[in-house]
């Protein structure tokens, strides 16, 4: 495993300090991993319902066959909210079972610390970890940038951007002194938030595809899961050489 040098930036007078993980560092290492996963519930319900046309069709025909069937105007402005509850319930359920099944996280210690392919840093401000990202050395040599989250209070402060160069750094090296070397970074998102797809493209990333109607890790496919839950799996690269 990598040494724990740090390597600080700053912002003001925020210092940010990024380092290798420690068994320390697991409490407050899953506290933002699982804070950063549960703010997608909201983020995929409400937020994602804007950018699914087919889903908005879907349910204003709903709401059409309920006031056609009823002629109650108020069943018929019932089905929003109610559909609205149905898009939160299945986000929630896809992510506990993504949380459940991102297993490199359920035992950090082994997967980052035993791993030579497996890299996790965390980063600091005064002291306190506000935001964690890993590595992943895949077969090809590609270097998967995952589990990047930051603590909701430091969103501003450029923790991203230092964690990301961080990935970035480690790859370029792995690149130099490797002869199946990283030729390039990959990640992937089903975020909505403009944030992080604006921090990817000030890192150097470029987006190489979208995959509509992506089944995440947890996610049982059902019809109900399929009508409430659906989103898009955003694929960026950054090329090295």
């Amino acid at each position: 495993m990598e040494e724990n040098k740090k390597n600080g930036s700053c912002k003001g007078d925020t210092a940010i300090v990024v380092r290798g993980y420690t068994s320390a560092d697991n409490r407050e290492v899953q506290r933002i991993f699982r804070e950063g996963m549960m703010e997608m519930v909201f983020d995929t319900a409400f937020r994602g319902l804007m950018h699914h046309p087919e889903s908005q069709l879907i349910y204003a025909a709903l709401t059409v066959a309920v006031y056609a069937s009823t002629g109650s105007l108020w069943l018929a402005c019932g089905v929003m909210p109610l559909v609205l509850m149905a898009r939160c319930y299945y986000s929630k359920k896809a992510v506990d079972g993504y949380l459940k099944n991102a297993w490199d996280m359920q035992d950090i210690a082994q997967h980052y610390l035993e791993s030579p392919d497996r890299h996790l840093w965390l980063a600091e401000i005064r002291g306190s970890v506000v935001g964690t990202v890993s590595a992943h050395c895949l077969q090809d040599g590609t270097v998967e940038l995952q589990r990047m989250s930051v603590d909701h209070r430091f969103r501003r402060h450029r923790v991203g951007a230092a964690l990301g160069q961080k990935v970035v750094e480690f790859a370029r090296l792995r690149s130099q002194v490797s002869s199946t070397g990283a030729l390039s970074v990959i990640l992937g998102t089903t975020a909505y938030n403009a944030a992080p797809h604006r921090l990817y493209l000030s890192l150097g990333f470029r987006c190489v595809g979208v995959t509509e109607g992506y089944s995440t890790p947890g996610t049982d496919q059902s019809l109900l899961e399929q009508a409430f839950y659906r989103v898009r799996h955003h694929h960026y690269r950054l090329d090295l050489q």
